[in-house]
Formats: C-alpha cells, structure tokens, sequence
C-alpha cells in the first residue's frame, strides 16, 4: 500500500498563509500603533509554593508600550514590595518566594496593563493560587470482615488539594493491587468489590494519593479485609454458641446486582462544553454483574464515545450542547438486573462566534468593531475603551457603540485606542483586545522581493505578497515582465494578498509580479516559481511471509525530479526501525537478518524531499513451527476410551493444519512413545480408543506448514483395567530346522496387546490328514517351540492362542506348517543336450517323484565345464560354472559358451535341505566360431618404399584360423584416405614385407583373422615410409651449445628434418618450478642471442620447432659470469673483433707452449706483471671456438680448477679439458694486446696474489679471465 503526503504538505502550507490572513494588516513595527498583548498567564494559574511566581504580561507597540499591575481590582504598586520585580521592557513579574516570600500572600486576582500614546491593552484577570498537598487527617481503621460473596467498599477520601490529587491503590510492597469486573477503583478514588473472594483478604490496601504540582505523595494507613469462607463462619459459629443458640449460616449464595454506586435510579450530571463526560456505575452482585450503557432516545456518539474500567465508566469527550440527554446504565447477571438513569446538562462558558479584529484606518474612513460570543446561558457583552468601561470612556464623536458592535465613521487620528470585549456568564468569560489605529502611509509589500518558490506539479501554488496601507491597498498580479493581469477561476486571489494556484503545471514555471496600490502610491514585487516533478516510487516493497532465522529485503526504488534531494527513512509499525545490527539500511533497499518473531510487523518506506514525501508499506510475516500444545486435560475415562482435550499453543502466522497424538505405556514400555491418531487442526478434544491394562500418558503435537511442534506436556497418567486378550500372536509358522523336528514360531503380543498380567501362550499342533488329536503346550516368554520326533517333511495343523490371569483370546486360526527336510534321493534322469551354436546349448532332464524330494521343491542346478579346447588340444584347470533353474522345471538354457569346445554337465534337484545326487556327467561340443583380433600388429624396418609387418595370433582362435586379411591404405595431409588394398595371407605366416609402397607416406593398416565360419575382429595400426635412406625417420635438434657472459648468453644447435621450421628456445632459473620462458627465432636460423640475463645465475635451455607437437632438444645448463666492474660497449657481434680475438688466443697458447718447454727443462719461470693496466673496453669474452683455454697447473702442483675460478664469460672451459694451470705463476699475467695483436705483457720473478679488477673470486684468475678483466 502507499500513502501520498505532498497534499498533506500543500494543505498545511495552505492553511498557514489562510492564517495569516488574519493578521494581514499587521502594521509594521516602525509605524505608530497602540498595544497589543502578545503572552500572558493563564487565567487560573496554580503555582507551586516552594518556586517563584512568574506571572507573564507581554505586549508590542509604537511606541514600546509601558506596564501596570492591579491587584484583587486596585493598583498594585510593585515598587513598594521588594520581593516582587518587573522584568525590563516587558511587564513580566516575578515574585521572589525561595528568597523568604510566601506564596500564599500572594494569592489574589492580577491584571496587566499595557499603554502608550495611542492606547492602552489589558490581560484576563489571572487568579493566583499555590498548589496545597495536604496530609492525610488521622483515624482509626476498623478491620473489615465480610463474608465471601458479599460486595464492599473501601473508602479512600483523599485530603483536599490544589489540584485535585490522583488517586491509586497499592500494598505494602508498592505493587498496584489487581483490578477485574469484580474489583475497581471508582471515579471518587473509592474500592469497589461487587462481591468478595477468600483471595481478597489481606492486610495492606493503601490508597495513595499524588500531588503532581508539588511531586509528592501521601499515604492512608493499611486497611485490613477479611474474608470468611462459609464452611469456616459454621465452624466458628458451632464452637463459640450453645446447642441452643446455634443456627445455621447459608452457604454462598447468588443475588441479583444492586448498584453501589451512584445511589437511587436516577441523578444529575451537569458538564460544560468541550469537556469530558465521565459517568460511572458499579454494582454489586454475585456473579459479578456486567455493566452496558445506552443513551435515551438517541445513540452514543460515534468517534468521542470511549468505555474505562471494565465498561463501568462511560467516557465521552468534546461534549457539546447536543450531548445532553438521559443516560442509563444496566448491570445484569444470571438472576437479574438494575439500573440508573442519569440526566446530563450540558452547559457552556462563552465562546467566540467573532471575536474583534484590529482596524487600521486612514483619516475619514470608516470601518467597525465586532464581538460576537455564544453561552449557555447566552453570554453578556460589555465594552471597554483603553480599559475604561466605555460609557465613562472620553467621547469620541467618530464611535458609536451598537450592542455587540461599534461603528466608526469619518475617523481621525485621535480616533486610535485599543478597544476591549467582555463575554461572561456563569461559567466564566472572554476578553478581547482590538485596537483602532488612524494612519495615512502609502503602500508597501514586505514580501522579501524575488524570493522563490518550488512546488511539486499536481499540487497548489501559494505566492505571498503581505503588504500594508492605509487606506488598504488593493493587490494585483502579474505573470512575466509585461503580463497581463491575472484573472480566471485557475487563480484564488486571498484577502493577504496570496496569489493561489490550485494545481500549478510545469508551464506554471515563471516569473509572478505583485502590484500594491492606494490613493498614496503604488509599489510592486516580483517573485519566482518553480515546479518540480513528483517524487514516486517506482517499485514498492512487497508483503513478504518468511520463515524464523531467515533473511527479508524489502525495496524502495524512487523516481525523483533531479533537483530535489531525496532522504528515505524505513519504520517499523510507525516507530524508529529497532538498534539492531540485523537491520541492514541499503540506497533503495531494507534487508533483516536471522529474522525473529519481534521482526514481524509493517515497514513502510518514507521518502522526503524538501517538497514532497512519499510513503509505502509492506507487512512482514515471520512464520515458524507452532508452538506446542498445553493444558492437556482427560475426561469421560472410561474401561475402553477416554476424551482428550488441549489448548493450541501460538501458531506462529502459519496456520495449524493438523495434532498429531502420542501414548507412553508407562507399564510396559516406559519412555517410548507411540503414534496414536491425528485430528484437524479446528479440533481441540478427542475421543481416544484404549486397550486394557495400560498405563497411558498422552502428549500432543501440533504441525502447520513450516513444520511439527515440540510436544507438549505429558497429561496426567491413566491406567485401564485388565481383561481377556483381544487377539493371538501373528506370523505363526511350522518349519522344521531337523529332518526330524517341527520348529513353530510366532511374533509374540506386545505389552498393551497383553491385556492383562501373566501373559502366555497355548501351542497346538496335529499331523493334518491324520486322525490325531490335538497335542498343546503353554509357554510364557518366548516365541517359538521345537516338536521333536517327528517322521521327515510331514504336513502339521498349528495354532497358538494369548491367555492371561484373566483368561483366554479368542480361538485361533489355523495354519499349516512342515517337519523338517532332509537331502533328496535320487538324481534327474534323461538328460539332453541339444547345442543351438557356438555359445549356446539347451539342456533336457526328466523330474523327480516328489516323494524323493523330501522338501519343498526349490529346483533345479545345472553343473557345466569346459573340458578342452578343441583347437589347442590342451586341458587346463576346470572352473565348474552352475545355473539354477526355480520350480519344476525340465530344461534350461547354457548360455557364454566358448566355440569349438568340449563340454561336460550333470543336473541335480534343490529342495530346503539342499542337493541331491547328480546325474551321469553328459559330453557335449560346441562348433567353431569367428576368431578374437589377432593379439598384436607391428610395424617395423620403414624403408623409401616398403614397410614390416609382424603379429600375433588371436588370444581365443575360436577354431581353425584359414587365412589372415590385411587391408590398407594410404593417408594425406589433411587426413583423407586413398584406395584401400586387401591381400590374404595364410594362416601359419606370422610376418609379411609390404613393397612398391610410396616414400614419405602415411599409411594405416586393418588386421584381421578368419576360421571357415567368418572373420574375426580386426586391429589397426598407422605408419610412413622414409623419405631418403640416409635421414632419420624423425626430424631432432642436437648438440645444443651455449656461450654465456654477464648478462646475456649465445645458442646454438643443429637442426636435422624437414626445411622451413621455426625455431623457439625456452630457458628458465635452473631448479626453478617457474614456467619456461620462450623466445622466437626469426627465420630459420640456427643460432639465438638470450639477452637481460641475471649475473652469476644457472639456466637451463632448450630448443624447439613450431607445430611439431612435443618436438624439443634436451635441455642444456648454463651460468652467467659474475658483475663486473664496468661495460660501456657491446661488440661481441663484430666480426673484426672476433678475428681480432682468435689472433691474440693464438699467440697466447704459442707462449705458453713455449713457457711449458722451458719450465720442463729449466723449472719455474714465474711471470712477473710490470703493468696493471684496465681492460680495454672494445675487449669481449671468448667463446669456445675462439680458441679459449683454462687454467693451468705445473707438474709439481697439479690442481683442479676451484669453484669461482672458471671462465665465467663462456661457461665452455672445463675441467677436463686441461690440466695445466698458471696458478703458480701468481697473477700477474695481466696480458695486454697492441692492435696488431701482440702480446706486451713481461715476465717477473715475484709471485703476488691480487684479484683482477671486477671479479670478486679471490683465486687466481686464469688467463681467460685475465682478458675478461679488460671488457
């Protein structure tokens, strides 16, 4: 559902400027005008003696006007009393009581004046009076003893206060005493027991009265009640009196109501208008009388008519002269009634029908005064000038005074005074102040200019244009700059000067101009209007039913005009949403978590704008499983049934469809609980079968939608009498578990089935067609019982009867059972075998005679096995296999047999006991059948123009293989196959050579073997022939090298296939699980440049050819050489400097051959460095075929290369490629190179040990590394 409230809003903007036409020749505060009295005391005002009296007096005027006080109707001169001050520029009092003053000297009627040049204003008489709380006057308070079902009243009788206090009854402990139809406090704060109960009788009803002004509360002392009880008041009566004197005390009886209160038939009530009636019957009565109430001649009033305190007081609010009238109240019981007939007046103190109005006049006009006020009685008017009864008032020849109205004609400038209207009768009186102000000014808008005003479409417009003038101007409006008058029934022209718009448009946009003119001039105001497009909402929330601990949303989606700010607010039931972090407030949405059962109620989403509001509302259900039953009651107990009754629990908002009743038998099977019944969920009582000798308990369950209650209570237990049984064991059974004995067996009663103690049974049995008779056992506790002796497999007559103390069940019914079997004797004779095909036979046999069954006939096994295999000629284990074939049957099908096989079977009869003996094995042969896939077919020894073939024989030839069929046929490039070729081949070959093939083609073959009944199941297989002798059968990359620097490395490999493949290479960390890294080598070369590779770090690579599926090298292992100091230019590509390199390797390893010889001969001959000049920056490292070499060692100190000590800008230098090292030469074989590529380095006799610059191994470099240290 949804609510608007734009027009709501409209309507009070609406009635706002309609109430300001009523002031809207308010003159301006900067003109002359007489006094106005703007706040005053209330007429009574009751102050509280312990404060400050404040007695109010405000008023505005031009000049300010000044203040005086009468008291009790003579000048009160405020200056003579110290306690009492006036408050500046107002004539506020304030009498200083906390600073020693009493309230009560104060006490009296004041009246405020207040005056200036053009007049003077006067207050109401306000009545001073100080609040009074009393105490409670002291008495004596006899006990009330009162007999049960007699009607009492206790007295309260506050103590007179000023107000009246509020009265309440509680006990000692400050709780409020209960209150009923029976039991209630009357209007006069009195208790009223329409008749007593033993549960009235206490000590301790207070009554307790409140004095709201001064906040306290006085107690009356502890009144005390007892009640006497019939049975007690003849106990007493009887001990304390002689046999003579004693007589009898009736019992409770029933009466007929009688009122306590008010007394009589009839009374008055007088009330005055726009008051609340109060009329009040109780009457005493047992049992308690029911009070109603009707108006004579007339209905109650609809909407003001309220019923308190159990219908015993009548409430009506707002009474009007109209209300008057009889009013009868009726208290009923079962044996009568009474009644009371009030009559009500309905008087009213005065009340305005016009009450006086300012009048601002210009000099010669003419204008009037009017006060018109209505009463019951009819009110009297008096007239004051300046608060001068007008007949001793100065004369002014401009008024005259016509009853309730005064006419002004031809006014001057002395004309101005305020004017003071008197209505009074009886029930009190009205005083008016209006003012009669001559001025002459031109007109003026007060209406700020411009200002603007926003409406929503469809809804009224209301430009203000407050103004004043005297004479009064007349206002015009305009639309725009040059529009023209505003005219029409589209516009409500206010006497304010308000130009109304009823529904303003969008076109109502726009630009109003107000014009104010009198004979002294003219003035106007333009003001702007702006309409907006409804707030709406466009999507709803939606009543919602949701299960307890679920989650709820509700949406509130909004289409709004884009200028207007919106706010939505959720409530809940018209209140706040809960603090609850369930409540989740989203833009357009509500959303409750894990909702509980305090969720459910109305959310309505309110929409507010500066202009408008929206609303819209959606119920949440929150339905759960029910609760559970109570109050289980039984009645009408009975020897077979009784009456079950509950009181439904809260069913939650879902409502209940169905209780499900329950039993304990607390006798015999304490704790478990059965299903009795189930009834509709309209039905609270049940009638219940029982059965004998059961301890019940009932419980009851109740189920809705959701879901089933807990139980509820157990009710009170009920044990049923005992009796016979009604019914015998079930399931009565005669098999025999020996060939010789008849097992009888039965599912025993359950214990209410019993009915009764000592529960037993009574076994019979006979051999049926045998002229026997019966043969009984009685057995308690068990549920079987072994015949013995019995003749092999015997048909019996059975029955077991229930009996207990009480006796017997009724007869049973008979069933028919059997000894035990035994083995059958003989075997099945006859036995056929007729073969259908290779896998299939059926077999033939002649039945037993029954009689050599010895049992129940189950059927009949077939035992079947293979013998051989008649292509192999060679046994192997037998795996009997068996078929059961139910019933009497005399054939059967053997199906999954192996072909061209020998078989033997025997056949056997089954009855309970088990098998009998077999009959003669039978041979039997199955014919050959098709041959399985031969086992294997390979193809070997590819060739330019043939291909081998070799295979294997079928696993299960099924027969005699003739022949094998190879079919084939060639493949293309997109897989289309060619002309297929079918060849024989006889059955003992187990290769063939297929020749005449076409080179570099794919073929596939078909592979199948054949006996003389068919072909078998075929194999295939795919190969290709080779495209030249000398190739490979598959393209590969091989010796992958790799030269690596600083931070980039040199691969290369050898590719061997077919032409055209792109090539890729893959690295990554070497022992890193990271994915390969892959790089594309354009073209088709052989050789790639790995570039921003980390310093001093493994890597692992590999290469690979594009869309050969899997086709890669082995991977390779390479590391980086260590940072060095400083490289400016890379030219390791450039041939001049490779040249250049492979020159300066060469005289290097000449050198050292010859430093080797000499050494040999003449011993060491350590380098001695002369210059440690920096490495020329043009200088790369050398790769493998550069003609690098390692380090050396001498014969007398033969060493293998430390770690940190290899060549780091290659990685090819290995260990083992040389053993000869130049470690013991120190390191100063820092060789330098001329650009001719000579070597200028010398030798020296000193050995030192200094690392090259930008190598951190501390080992001596080799001179590889020496060269490094150059780059």
């Amino acid at each position: 559902m949804m609510k608007e409230m734009s027009v709501s809003a409209s309507k009070a903007s609406l009635v706002l400027f309609l109430c300001q036409m009523i002031s809207a020749l308010d003159v301006p505060l900067d003109l002359s005008q007489p006094p106005t009295i703007t706040q005053q005391s209330p007429k009574d005002y009751i102050v509280d003696p312990r404060e400050n009296i404040v007695i109010q007096c405000e008023a505005k005027g031009k000049p300010p006007p000044s203040f005086s006080w009468t008291r009790n109707g003579t000048h009160f001169d405020i200056d003579k009393d110290a306690q009492v001050t006036m408050k500046p520029n107002s004539g506020t009092l304030v009498i200083n009581i906390m600073n020693g003053g009493k309230a009560e000297a104060y006490e009296g009627v004041y009246q405020c004046t207040a005056r200036n040049e053009r007049g003077a204003a006067i207050s109401n008489n306000i009545v001073i009076r100080p609040s009074r709380s009393p105490l409670w006057t002291k008495e004596k308070l006899e006990p009330n003893h009162v007999r049960e079902g007699d009607s009492l009243v206790l007295h309260c009788r506050p103590p007179v206060g000023l107000p009246p206090p509020i009265i309440f009854w509680m006990d000692n402990a400050f709780q409020r005493l209960p209150q009923s139809e029976r039991v209630s406090q009357g209007l006069n704060g009195d208790l009223y027991f329409s008749n007593v109960q033993p549960e009235d009788t206490r000590e301790d009803y207070i009554c307790y009265a409140r004095f709201n002004h001064t906040q306290t509360i006085q107690q009356k002392q502890p009144i005390s009640v007892k009640v006497f009880s019939m049975d007690s008041l003849n106990d007493t009566i009887a001990a304390n009196l002689s046999d003579t004197d004693i007589f009898g005390a009736k019992p409770v009886t029933e009466r007929q109501p009688v009122l306590l209160t008010p007394t009589g038939s009839t009374s008055t009530k007088v009330e005055l208008r726009g008051n609340v009636l109060l009329l009040e019957c109780i009457a005493a009565g047992l049992p308690t009388p029911v009070i109603r109430w009707i108006k004579e001649g007339g209905e109650l009033p609809a909407n003001r008519t309220f019923f308190e305190n159990f219908k015993k007081t009548l409430k009506i609010i707002d009474v009007s002269e109209a209300d008057s009238g009889n009013y009868k109240c009726i208290a009923r019981n079962i044996l009568g009634s009474a009644h009371h007939v009030i009559s009500v007046t309905v008087k009213a103190a005065p009340y305005w029908i016009t009450a006086p109005r300012n009048l601002v006049l210009s000099p010669g006009e003419d204008g009037t005064l009017i006060c018109r006020a209505n009463g019951n009685p009819k009110p009297n008017i008096s007239w004051l000038a300046n608060g001068v009864p007008i007949a001793i008032a100065p004369e002014d020849p401009s008024r005259k005074v016509d009853g309730d109205t005064i006419i002004f004609s031809h006014v001057q400038e002395r004309s101005s005074a305020v004017y003071q209207c008197n209505a009074s009768n009886e029930y009190g009186y009205l005083l008016a102040n209006a003012f009669v102000n001559v001025l002459a000014e031109p007109p003026r808008i007060l209406t700020p200019a411009n200002k603007l005003y926003q409406v929503i479409a469809d809804s009224p417009a209301l430009l203000d244009c407050a103004y004043f003038g005297s004479p009064k101007p007349e206002i015009e409006w305009f639309k725009g700059v040059k529009g023209s008058i505003l005219r029409g029934n589209e516009y409500v022209f206010h006497d304010n000067g308000t130009l109304e718009i009823p529904v303003a448009q969008k076109d109502s946009t726009g630009t109003y101009t107000c014009v104010a003119r009198n004979a002294l001039g003219k003035i106007q105001n333009e003001v702007q209007l702006e309409v907006k497009d409804p707030t709406m909402i466009i999507k709803q929330p939606e009543y919602k039913v949701i299960q307890r601990y679920g989650q709820v949303s509700f949406e509130c989606i909004i289409k709004h005009d884009s200028t207007l700010s919106p706010t939505i607010i959720w409530l809940k039931d018209n209140d706040e949403l809960p603090d609850d972090e369930r409540f989740l407030v989203g833009k357009d949405n509500l959303t409750i978590m894990n909702v509980t059962d305090k969720d459910d109620g109305t959310y309505t989403c309110i929409v507010n704008t500066t202009l408008d509001s929206v609303s819209a509302s959606a119920v949440l259900t929150v339905v759960a499983r029910p609760n559970p039953p109570f109050d289980l009651e039984l009645t009408g107990q009975l020897e077979r049934s009784v009456e079950l009754s509950w009181i439904p629990g809260d069913e939650n908002n879902s409502p209940i469809t169905n209780f499900v009743i329950e039993y304990e038998d607390g006798l015999h099977e304490p704790g478990v609980w059965h299903y009795q019944t189930e009834v509709p969920g309209t039905q609270t009582t049940v009638q219940l079968k029982l059965s004998p000798y059961v301890n019940y308990s009932f419980r009851v369950i109740a189920v809705n939608e959701i879901g089933r209650s807990q139980p509820s209570e157990p009710s009170e237990q009920y044990l049923t009498k005992s009796a016979n049984p009604d019914e015998n064991p079930s399931n009565v059974q005669g098999i025999g578990s020996e060939p010789d004995n008849l097992v009888i067996t039965w599912e025993s009663l359950k214990g209410f089935q019993s009915n009764g103690p000592g529960l037993q049974y009574k076994v019979s049995w006979r051999q049926k067609d045998v002229d026997d008779e019966w043969t009984s056992v009685i057995v308690a506790n068990v549920s079987k019982y072994i015949v013995s002796g019995t003749p092999t497999f015997v048909p019996y007559e059975i029955k077991v009867q229930a009996l207990n103390d009480l006796g017997y069940a009724p007869e049973p019914s008979e069933v028919i059972g059997h000894s035990g079997e035994d083995l059958p004797m003989v075997a099945p004779g006859n036995v056929q075998v007729h073969v259908i095909n290779s896998t299939l036979a059926k077999v033939h046999w002649d039945t037993v005679p029954l009689k050599t069954v010895r049992g129940h006939l189950q059927g009949y096994k077939v035992y079947y096995w293979k013998v051989q295999n008649l292509s192999r000629r060679s046994r192997r284990h037998v795996e009997k296999k068996i078929l059961t074939f139910r019933g009497n049957k005399t054939f059967g099908m053997l199906p999954g047999l192996e072909p061209y096989s020998s078989y033997k079977l025997n056949v056997r009869v089954v009855n309970g006991k088990g098998e009998g003996p077999a009959s003669p094995d039978k041979v039997f042969k199955t014919p050959e059948g098709v041959p399985s896939s031969p086992s294997f077919l390979r193809i070997t020894n590819p060739t330019l123009d043939s291909l081998t073939l070799e295979w294997g024989s079928p696993t299960h030839p099924n027969g005699v293989l003739t022949s094998y069929i190879l079919k084939f046929q060639p493949i293309n490039n997109t897989h289309e196959l060619g002309p297929l070729v079918e060849i024989r081949i006889p059955a003992n070959e187990s290769s063939l050579i297929l020749k005449n093939l076409n080179y570099s083609t794919r073929y596939k073959f078909y592979f199948n073997a054949q006996t003389s009944v068919g072909s078998g199941s075929q194999i295939t297989e795919e190969a290709i022939t080779i495209m030249d002798e000398v190739q490979p059968l598959y393209p590969r990359i091989r010796n992958v090298t790799t030269a690596a620097a600083e931070t980039y490395a040199n691969i290369s490999w050898e590719y061997e296939g077919p032409d055209h493949a792109n090539f890729y290479v893959e690295y990554g960390v070497a022992g890193s699980k990271e994915d390969w890294k892959k790089e594309i080598v354009n073209g088709s070369r052989s050789f790639f440049v790995l570039k921003g590779l980390t310093p001093g770090t493994a890597y692992k690579v590999r290469v690979g050819a594009e869309g050969l599926s899997g086709f890669r090298s082995s991977e390779d292992v390479f590391e980086t050489g260590p940072a060095m100091a400083s490289r400016q230019v890379d030219i390791a590509t450039q041939g001049w400097f490779i040249g250049l390199m492979c020159a300066v390797a060469l005289l290097i390893l000449i050198l050292l051959i010859v430093c080797f010889i000499r050494r040999n001969k003449g011993g060491k001959y350590p380098v001695k460095e002369k210059e440690d000049a920096h490495a020329d920056p043009e200088i790369q490292p050398m790769k493998e075929d550069d003609g690098t070499f390692g380090e050396y060692s001498d014969a007398e100190d033969h060493k293998p290369l430390k770690k940190g000590s290899r060549t780091p800008s290659d990685r090819t230098v290995k260990k083992e490629d040389s053993d000869d090292s130049l470690v013991d030469y120190g390191e100063g074989v820092n060789g330098q190179f001329n650009e001719d590529g000579s070597f200028i380095g010398q030798y020296s006799g000193k050995k030192e040990k200094e690392p090259a610059e930008g190598n951190e191994s501390s080992e001596a470099p080799s001179p590889v590394n020496a060269m490094n240290s150059f780059v």
